[in-house]
């Protein structure tokens, strides 16, 4: 499946059905991100429930401490 995240086209594999496979694919699972899907941003609890399709444009966003 083809998906443009964070403007770049992205060929992933497609078992990975919904936001939550996406993240964890990226191993993201685990930290604080935002996800915004065709200009729709998802709160965490939708993430196990929105299906991605080809083409979607998917935004995400994590964060990174430092010092």
């Amino acid at each position: 499946m083809k998906l443009i995240i964070n403007g770049e086209n992205i060929q992933v594999p497609d078992s990975l059905e919904v936001v939550s496979d996406l993240l964890q694919h990226f191993q993201l699972g685990e930290k604080v991100v935002i996800v915004e899907v065709n200009a729709s941003i998802l709160e965490k609890d939708q993430h196990a429930r929105t299906r991605l399709t080809d083409g979607d444009r998917v935004e995400i966003v994590h964060f990174v401490g430092g010092g």
